[in-house]
């Protein structure tokens, strides 16, 4: 395994990840999650090399000018890590904003990407303000009041009950952001990215031409199953892996993940 950092056009100092050797995959996490996110769904011994690099404010990566915070931001330095490390053509994929930033290489540099990975896409072909309102409600507490009282004050919101009524996995994950160890990088990315959306249309992802496989689990409501059923019924000729949700089985759900990507990153006969 491999770290490093490199330096965007703009100055902003980004950390990344390289394991194992052969065809790149640019395996793209979460947001506001640690590397150890994506690394734990990855398939192990596939013959490929993994590339991820943490986004402005994640990780090492530095937060950078705030206002450029954005998923196109974000897929911009990921193609500027690829030709940083000489890649021309990649499998690009990742979960949730990770989804998001590879759907929106695989429509504008679609030349670079070689198959694509949606996996619990918490959007389709638009905002969904709705769905990560508790996102945002989440930064205006850190904000006012702090990590401690931030967390207290919040677990008592109608937007925190909400989620958790629906999906407790993801009330985890928003109870998450006030332990992170940057709470001002943690209140800009949650300002901006959920009222942000990939900015590919429903007409451009019907135009897809790479291999792709979509995966979704019910019980989510922020990267809801049928936001994955929609994308892979819009993208031509693509593989939807629907399986179990962390809520029911974090062991089954890990295992099924594994096993849906290794047999598609492994499938030669699928490339067109």
């Amino acid at each position: 395994m491999t770290a490093g950092t490199f330096t965007t056009a703009d100055g902003c100092a980004l950390t990344f990840d390289v394991a194992g050797r052969g065809q790149p995959v640019l395996w793209q996490h979460g947001l506001g999650a640690p590397l150890d996110q994506p690394l734990e769904v990855f398939p192990q011994d596939t013959g490929l090399q993994r590339v991820t690099v943490m986004c402005r404010g994640h990780g090492g990566s530095a937060l950078g000018d705030p206002s450029r915070l954005s998923i196109a931001q974000f897929a911009e330095d990921a193609l500027a890590l690829l030709d940083h490390l000489g890649v021309e053509q990649a499998t690009v994929g990742g979960i949730s904003l990770g989804a998001a930033i590879a759907l929106r290489l695989a429509s504008f540099n679609a030349p670079r990407v070689a198959k694509l990975v949606l996996a619990r896409p918490a959007w389709v072909d638009g905002p969904s303000i709705e769905r990560q309102h508790g996102y945002h409600v989440a930064a205006q507490y850190l904000e006012q009041y702090g990590a401690e009282e931030g967390a207290e004050r919040f677990r008592a919101s109608p937007e925190f009950l909400e989620v958790l009524a629906a999906s407790p996995d993801n009330a985890a994950s928003l109870i998450g952001f006030f332990k992170r160890p940057r709470p001002d990088t943690t209140i800009a990315l949650l300002l901006r990215i959920p009222l942000d959306w990939p900015g590919v249309s429903r007409a451009q992802i019907t135009t897809f031409r790479q291999p792709a496989l979509v995966i979704g689990n019910d019980q989510d409501y922020v990267h809801p199953l049928a936001y994955a059923r929609e994308l892979a019924s819009l993208i031509p000729g693509s593989r939807l892996a629907e399986i179990t949700s962390k809520t029911i089985d974090r062991a089954a759900y890990v295992a099924e993940f594994r096993d849906a990507l290794a047999g598609f990153l492994s499938d030669r006969g699928g490339d067109r």
